[in-house]
């Protein structure tokens, strides 16, 4: 016999009022109603079928559903519960079959309908389980930003990450409480801003403006040498480029960056996508800060930084293994090899005569491409301009059959 469907039921600033008729009649039907407080507070069940969430969440939610089992069970949910929702978790955890979902607007459409922007070119950017420094890669001249807010400092944060990545001269609203009866809107631009704080239920919007004597930073791998700090361990920009485009990277994949140094490949993987996620191995400890450093401020604070390899592989299996330091101790390859899955990718730089012939052997092993770059750079010379050769790049590319 098949489970009971569980009801999920999108609600929005305006509660109650804002269900349809046949919506309320799910919810006075349920057996049990579970929701946060605020949002058990705006239905008329009665009292003993009401269940606010237990705390944490995550661990306790199969135990705490699976409770009611054989009953008629609703779940509330804020606006859309596929939209960054309790709906997205319910289906994770007891699979879409099991669920029937009601959708209110989300807070983007809403927000959407009240600038007169196209929902479906406007991006949406959540902070509220992420750092305010996760908003960073979406920025762009001419682009649109919602962002989901956790609380009533959020906006604040926003702007001060707008100013300080050169878009202060975009125009933000902060919209509080939208599909409410207490809605209210306040408008200016990021660098001038003098609205207070106001209610913890709010997103907000960013038309953005680039400061164009700003550092120009885009999703696009080969950011500028000058975006990051550390001690010159760097992978240089083009062959950045080169290495990301080997390394193919796609949404929701994980990097294992092996010899960080600056953290740049790692960093320059995860700003391709929001969901490409990147580990981070370096042996050195004012390395490791360096890239943490680097990370936030380049929008990418969820980067994971380890210690030395291989004795800090963990258990999680990569996409795609980059080995920029460390290629030639004894046994690496073989270990990250090993960790790879079929169809994984492997991509390792060599500049030293030794590391360069250990690549040959890589390829006599287990095949892939070998290529080599040399990048020159126009530098002064006196009243002239001459060609300043960089270090040269063995690479190697393979896919794991």
């Amino acid at each position: 016999m098949s489970p009971i469907p569980i009801d999920v039921v999108g609600i929005g600033a305006d509660g109650w009022g804002g269900l349809s008729a046949s919506t309320r009649s799910i919810v006075e039907a349920a057996d049990v109603v579970f929701g946060s407080r605020r949002q058990l507070q705006t239905i008329p069940v009665a009292q003993d079928r009401l269940r606010p969430w237990p705390s944490p969440l995550l661990p306790n939610l199969r135990s705490t559903i699976e409770e009611f089992d054989g009953n008629r069970i609703c779940v509330l949910a804020s606006g859309d519960p596929m939209f960054h929702g309790i709906g997205v978790t319910l289906a994770r955890e007891f699979g879409a079959p099991r669920l029937r979902v009601i959708s209110s607007p989300s807070s983007l459409s809403l927000a959407c309908a009240r600038l007169g922007w196209a929902v479906h070119t406007t991006a949406c950017v959540s902070l509220v389980n992420e750092p305010a420094a996760t908003l960073i890669p979406a920025l762009s001249d001419g682009s649109r930003v919602v962002v989901l807010s956790r609380g009533s400092e959020t906006p604040s944060e926003v702007l001060s990450i707008l100013r300080d990545a050169g878009f202060g001269q975009s125009t933000v609203t902060v919209l509080e409480n939208l599909g409410g009866p207490d809605e209210r809107s306040s408008t200016g631009t990021a660098a001038t801003w003098t609205h207070e704080p106001g209610d913890p239920l709010n997103v907000v919007a960013v038309d953005c403006v680039e400061d164009r004597t700003h550092t120009r930073l885009t999703r696009v791998p080969g950011l500028p040498d000058r975006a990051y700090t550390g001690d010159g361990q760097l992978t240089k920009s083009e062959v950045r480029a080169l290495t990301l485009s080997a390394l193919a990277p796609s949404p929701g994949e994980l990097l294992w960056d092996v010899g960080g140094g600056s953290g740049s490949i790692a960093i320059e993987w995860m700003r391709t996508h929001p969901t490409c996620r990147a580990t981070v191995y370096e042996s050195m400890g004012h390395r490791r800060r360096q890239i943490e450093t680097n990370a936030r401020a380049l929008g990418v604070p969820g980067a994971r930084v380890v210690g030395g390899a291989p004795e800090s592989f963990d258990s999680e299996t990569p996409d795609a293994v980059f080995i920029g330091g460390g290629l030639t101790q004894d046994g690496m390859l073989d270990v990250c090899w090993s960790c790879l899955p079929p169809g994984g990718r492997l991509v390792a730089n060599a500049v030293t005569a030794e590391s360069e012939a250990f690549l040959l052997e890589c390829v006599s092993r287990f095949g892939g491409v070998l290529r080599k770059f040399q990048i020159y750079r126009a530098e002064p010379l006196g009243s002239f301009t001459s060609w300043r050769p960089q270090l040269p790049v063995a690479q190697w590319a393979v896919v794991k059959p």
